[in-house]
């Protein structure tokens, strides 16, 4: 059944953190907005449901932050770990403009609170909110529907009308009905594609069935699909998004962030054939986390197995799921499932390279090894004491970093060269701008916060 609506002036499609910035924005500057969440009301908010915080520049530590993390320092970072692969105009605009979001987040009911502790060295760059991702959705839910924007659950867009780079109308499904919306302006922000099995197999091959995804089952980029079949320019490898390596029993989809393991950088990472794949104590976890995830889905069966020893066990944030423990180091490689004579191999031959050194697990410390491939920069100690504990990993997708090519406004470009007329993209639709590889611990939210924002804005100016 086909129905024609009247229209709104800005029509959002998505649910999560980028698309209440655009919706809040847009409404705040005086346009009717509707948003169209494709989850149902008990899953709304794509993966924002699950984030716990959001790296922000700032010259000044508060009651909450510890110190200050300058915009040059955040740059640095973000260059490392994406190795340069960034569009740097849009890059350095987004870490400029963060400095903006822990004021503006907090004008619209977010609150924060101190970080968490362990291994996640986060709490001079990043704002940890107050309750989570969920109790951050409410705040902004709450926010945007004061302000007179509608929300719609279990609608999604299933095709869109546009004419020479101008969006005229969207047709949406619900509940086995279609209906026409028409806007002034049109903004996605709908995710990535992570949870379409069939598209990550397209760009991985097989190897992606033993993929795990982290975030919402409900990402599954039908909206990106159709954006770049009318024409809107691509942007990104469809082989490169937030990958982890996380808990192996999690479930297939939606285990969220509570799966990540953080004990890598105190043992060894063992492959399906019992053998060491790279230098488990590169750098700091929350500079390098993102990174295993890919290094995991390399190896034999797509799987890894993390071997530490009772000095480590209490060093990292508990798991969800108690570690598999044994008294040998046999016995634990039996139990997960690993050849007892290549791990014990494998063990015996890191022991014997580490050097003797100050072991402190907040610092670039002077435990490393010598004398094997691949070494171990930071943390390196012999794996000696029982009982022993080991963790099996698999390469958990969190979002995908093909999308939609953006300016400066948000708004998206075409593929033949020119701007789109009133058609903007927040958050992990175009995350591929600033993330061409690798992940820095919270900037997901800050594209998705600084984005969302210029949406909401440039939309508004259709009105």
């Amino acid at each position: 059944m086909d129905n024609n609506k009247a229209g709104y002036d800005v029509l959002v499609a998505g649910g999560g953190n980028a698309a209440l910035c655009a919706a809040i924005t847009a409404a705040r500057a005086g346009a009717s907005v509707l948003v169209v969440e494709r989850a149902p009301a008990s899953y709304r908010g794509g993966n924002t449901r699950h984030t716990r915080n959001m790296r922000v520049a700032h010259g000044a530590g508060n009651e909450i932050l510890t110190g200050p993390y300058p915009v040059d320092e955040f740059w640095e970072d973000l260059l490392r770990v994406t190795n340069g692969n960034t569009d740097r105009e849009l890059a350095r605009m987004t870490l400029e403009k963060s400095a903006e979001l822990w004021d503006f987040l907090y004008d619209q009911g977010v609150r924060y609170q101190p970080s968490l502790g362990g291994t996640l060295s986060l709490g001079r760059t990043n704002a940890f909110f107050l309750g989570g991702g969920k109790t951050l959705l409410n705040a902004l839910y709450r926010t945007a529907e004061r302000l007179g924007a509608v929300v719609r659950y279990d609608t999604t867009v299933v095709d869109l009308t546009m004419e020479n780079g101008r969006f005229e109308s969207a047709t949406v499904e619900h509940g086995g009905t279609r209906e026409t919306i028409h806007a002034k302006a049109f903004v996605a922000a709908s995710g990535g594609f992570e949870a379409n099995i069939e598209w990550l197999t397209e760009a991985w091959g097989p190897a992606a069935a033993n993929f795990l995804i982290r975030g919402t089952p409900y990402n599954r980029g039908e909206l990106l699909r159709l954006l770049l079949d009318k024409g809107v320019a691509q942007v990104g490898d469809a082989t490169q998004g937030h990958a982890v390596a996380i808990d192996g029993r999690a479930p297939k989809f939606d285990g969220g962030i509570v799966t990540r393991l953080d004990c890598v950088p105190f043992g060894v990472v063992l492959n399906a054939n019992g053998q060491r794949f790279y230098d488990e104590g590169e750098d700091f976890w929350p500079k390098r986390y993102a990174i295993w995830g890919r290094l995991v889905a390399a190896q034999p069966e797509q799987v890894g197995h993390v071997f530490i020893d009772s000095k480590s066990i209490k060093l990292f944030m508990p798991s969800v799921f108690a570690p598999e423990q044994a008294d040998t180091i046999e016995e634990l490689a039996q139990k997960v499932g690993l050849d007892p004579a290549a791990v014990r191999a494998s063990i015996d031959e890191f022991n014997a390279a580490c050097q003797v050194g100050h072991f402190d697990h907040t610092a670039y410390d002077e435990c490393h090894t010598e004398g094997i491939d691949p070494p171990k920069s930071h943390w390196a100690r012999p794996i000696d004491t029982p009982p022993y504990y080991a963790y099996t990993l698999r390469c958990g997708i969190t979002f995908t970093y093909l999308g939609v090519k953006v300016d400066r406004t948000a708004r998206m470009q075409m593929a033949d060269g020119a701007p789109a007329d009133n058609l903007y993209a927040a958050g992990e639709i175009m995350a591929g701008n600033v993330l061409g590889q690798g992940y820095l611990a919270g900037i997901g939210m800050t594209i998705g916060s600084v984005f969302g924002r210029l949406a909401g804005e440039g939309a508004a100016t259709h009105v």
